[in-house]
């Protein structure tokens, strides 16, 4: 009884907010006579016929396709490169020039070098979304696995648990949480960068939905599409807090025995 109280209980803050300000935004544009600040009425009424129509098919699954590759890719090759150079100090110490360059370059500035070696294509908006949201889960890859404690890191080589074994069982166990908040931070990234990616030199997307309403002056379908975008960014949070909840159980579990919840 008492964990759906909780659940309920945190249910309503996180409703509680949104639910205001969606209010606020409804009264105070209500009246509204600006061409560019329509009611948020006549932005809703818009809502479904210009997303839930032949939209869907054209510019909503390809952008979520090319976002859901681009992260898993993102995700991949982070958590790769970071274990592989946490685990060798020679090889970080190495590379650690060269990453610190590239990373801090702003992916934007690469995207009309990247079309211009990729194309206009999807490779090129998924190469786009690689290059941003890579960073992160790269970076606190090889700080979680640096920070692996070094008595269990002992204990483990003197019963000879090494190779993969360890890798398992030892180093990704200890590195996840840290992987996970750098997972985090790179579903943000991507979600910007897909937008900005079909912005540019782009045939179908939400980005480019958007800024062809700007210039049309759709504003109530343009404005329409930022809330696409943040209603999808909203239910890709909730689909990694249950992935993080379930990966990371035995994480949280420590922390609430910690605590003494």
């Amino acid at each position: 009884m008492h964990r759906f109280l909780r659940a309920g209980r945190a249910l309503v803050l996180a409703l509680a907010l949104p639910v205001v300000l969606v209010a606020a935004w409804w009264s105070w544009s209500a009246h509204s006579g600006s061409y560019y600040f329509p009611p948020l009425s006549t932005i809703l009424s818009t809502f479904g016929s210009t997303w839930f129509s032949d939209r869907l098919g054209a510019d909503v699954l390809p952008s979520v396709t090319r976002l859901v590759v681009g992260y898993l890719l993102a995700v991949v090759l982070g958590v790769g490169l970071g274990v592989l150079l946490g685990t060798n100090r020679l090889l970080r110490r190495t590379a650690e020039p060269v990453l610190e360059f590239f990373r801090a370059i702003p992916p934007p500035v690469l995207i009309p070098v990247l079309f211009l070696f990729a194309g206009i294509g999807d490779t090129a908006k998924v190469v786009v979304i690689v290059s941003g949201a890579v960073w992160p889960v790269l970076l606190n890859a090889v700080e979680g696995v640096r920070a692996v404690d070094e008595v269990l890191s002992d204990t483990s080589r003197s019963y000879g648990i090494t190779g993969w074994a360890r890798l398992r069982h030892l180093v990704l166990p200890a590195a996840s949480p840290q992987i996970v908040a750098g997972m985090r931070q790179a579903l943000s990234i991507s979600i910007i960068l897909m937008v900005i990616s079909e912005m540019f030199a782009s045939s179908n997307g939400l980005g480019f939905a958007i800024i062809q309403f700007q210039r049309s002056f759709a504003i109530p379908d343009m404005w329409s599409g930022i809330i696409l975008l943040g209603l999808l960014g909203f239910a890709f949070s909730l689909l990694f807090q249950l992935f993080e909840r379930r990966s990371l159980r035995w994480y949280h579990g420590l922390r609430r025995s910690q605590r003494g919840d």
